[in-house]
């Protein structure tokens, strides 16, 4: 789709959307870069993405759609294929009886033009949109993918029901294996996955129950029910899964674990598998990890003022350790790997231990531990650190083994970043001296230790409401509002002379784009350093809880307190910080 810039040039100056100076100056940066002039003025403010776009439709004479906020009847939609939708940046929106409307970012690519053509029979009818606009729509593709699959496991299911009806506890591994590959039961659990990845679970859990299967997936945190299956095809769906996890078939009495990987148009996901034998039959959990997911930041994740000064000053130190501590699914992986991306230089050496592997990093050496066969965190540790590594990440300390030699490690020149499993910051510590670790290594090691919980985030429709006297004498009997509106006032959030009385929150609002009012997840934190005051108090055997009132006083902002912060801004609500929280 071109445009010539004298054309561009003329309109955008006759239309006032940008000043003469400011268009010579992008035009002088372009003709000094050899760039197109409506990209510098993108770059440098004077003008919206979405506004070049408009300008080119009008000078081009084609009309401009915006498909944000209009809901596609699917059977229009899926004239045109997803794959070729996504390729060409082609979406059908509108149909009359012999032509289809087209929204497309470049009305030059005749070839997709040509292709839908003679695909739907119709004649074509280009018009101009934005990538924003192009995303909203292809995302309604997933949407209603999601309503044909329960369509699909329903008819898969009834068609391995008369198949499957005489089950036997004591079937032959030969039995099982044909049960697998049976095709309705591939289809159903295909289908399972795929469903799966595209709501962006976490988790996937398939409980056999005394007269069906029910199916749930992880979702920000929150299990959902998904679906009810016949219980007559359990064993055909469990057989399949241990297929693909390259598990004993005839193995129904003992506990199992696997993983398998998926590959779609877009993303590789590995699924962890555990196997568990029930009352009713085994209950199979995936958990999913999306193997391509990266370009985190420290702010995207939700660190913020001084936990983010905290973690950039911990990231400058050569030895010692980083801790992050938390329930499992706390995101505290995530944390890890990013603070590793920031530490990811040319000139240092990054090895890895983990159980499993993640996400893949370049220039990363990552190992992972096989129990089956002997290796585990602490044998894999003691042979990295012949690696001659700079940094170090151990997945999770779990054993007293693996603590001493991680705490050793730290000792000898290396920088070692790490998990606990902890409730909170200050938890960590007592969880490590339990794990036969000294007090005065201790001290001598640990830089700092993040302690977080994931939260739901609301979507951007959201109702604001401001709290009642009541409200917020309740509120301040399980969190320190003083010390919250402090760090408010002190990070600009709010004004200077603001209270509570008028500071606004913020409530779910459920709409067709975001169906519960949340939309992902956010972390809150709290980060612990470990200053000579802490160092004298570990070294006198205190408790977490006199350790985190002194980290307090020395300015760290608890969980709780950074969850209320982040309902402050918007970002989520009170009652997901209290549901997440437990004091």
């Amino acid at each position: 789709m071109y445009i010539e810039e004298k054309q561009f040039k003329n309109f955008i100056l006759d239309s006032g959307l940008v000043s003469k100076a400011d268009f010579e100056k992008a035009e002088d940066e372009s003709f000094k870069k050899g760039t197109a002039i409506a990209d510098e003025l993108v770059k440098r403010g004077s003008l919206t993405a979405d506004d070049v776009v408009r300008v080119e439709a009008y000078v081009l004479g084609i009309p401009f759609v915006d498909l944000r906020g209009q809901k596609i009847d699917f059977s229009v939609l899926s004239m045109i294929p997803e794959p070729i939708a996504r390729n060409h940046n082609i979406v059908a929106f509108k149909k009359a009886d012999r032509a289809l409307e087209v929204a497309m970012l470049d009305t030059d690519d005749l070839a997709a033009i040509d292709f839908v053509k003679k695909k739907v029979g119709l004649q074509i009818v280009p018009r101009l949109t934005n990538r924003e606009s192009i995303k909203t729509a292809l995302l309604q593709y997933q949407k209603s993918l999601k309503a044909e699959f329960g369509d699909i496991i329903q008819k898969e299911a009834s068609a391995i029901k008369a198949v499957s009806s005489g089950e036997d506890e004591t079937e032959s591994e030969t039995d099982l294996k044909k049960k697998a590959e049976d095709l309705p039961v591939v289809r159903i659990v295909d289908t399972l996955l795929k469903h799966a990845i595209l709501q962006n679970a976490s988790d996937i859990h398939i409980e056999p129950l005394e007269k069906e299967v029910l199916v749930r997936y992880r979702i920000d945190g929150i299990l959902h029910d998904t679906m009810v299956l016949p219980r007559t095809i359990a064993s055909s769906i469990i057989a399949r899964i241990k297929v693909l996890s390259n598990l004993k078939l005839d193995e129904k009495r003992l506990p199992q674990d696997g993983r398998f990987k998926v590959e779609t148009d877009e993303e590789k996901v590995s699924f962890r598998v555990s196997i568990l034998p029930t009352y009713f039959g085994e209950k199979a959990v995936m958990r999913l990890l999306k193997e391509n997911a990266s370009g985190f930041s420290l702010e995207g994740l939700g660190f913020h003022g001084e936990t983010l000064e905290r973690i950039h000053a911990a990231t400058k130190q050569r030895t010692g350790m980083i801790l992050t501590t938390g329930p499992t699914g706390s995101g505290k992986t995530t944390t890890l790997y990013t603070v590793l991306d920031i530490l990811n230089t040319p000139e240092v050496n990054i090895s890895t231990i983990e159980d499993p592997v993640e996400y893949q990093m370049t220039r990363v050496n990552q190992t992972q531990v096989k129990p089956e066969i002997g290796f585990s965190f602490a044998n894999g540790l003691r042979s990295l650190l012949r690696q001659d590594p700079d940094i170090v990440m151990v997945g999770e300390i779990r054993d007293n083994e693996t603590a001493a030699l991680a705490v050793n490690a730290s000792l000898t020149g290396h920088l070692v970043i790490s998990t606990l499993h902890t409730n909170s910051a200050a938890g960590a510590i007592p969880r490590l001296l339990d794990m036969k670790v000294e007090g005065f290594l201790l001290v001598s090691t640990v830089n700092i230790i993040i302690g977080q919980r994931l939260v739901r985030k609301l979507c951007d429709v959201k109702e604001k409401y401001f709290l009642s006297k009541l409200e917020i004498e309740n509120l301040g009997k399980v969190v320190d509002l003083s010390r919250v509106l402090a760090t408010l006032k002190e990070e600009k959030i709010i004004g200077k002379t603001d209270s509570w009385e008028k500071i606004p929150f913020y409530k779910p609002k459920p709409s067709e784009k975001c169906e519960d009012g949340y939309a992902s997840r956010i972390g809150i934190y709290e980060v612990l350093k470990v200053t000579p005051t802490i160092r004298q108090l570990i070294l006198k055997g205190s408790t977490s809880a006199e350790i985190e009132s002194q980290a307090k006083s020395e300015g760290m902002l608890t969980m709780i307190e950074d969850g209320i912060f982040k309902a402050v801004q918007g970002v989520t609500t009170i009652e997901e910080v209290l549901r997440v929280v437990s004091e």
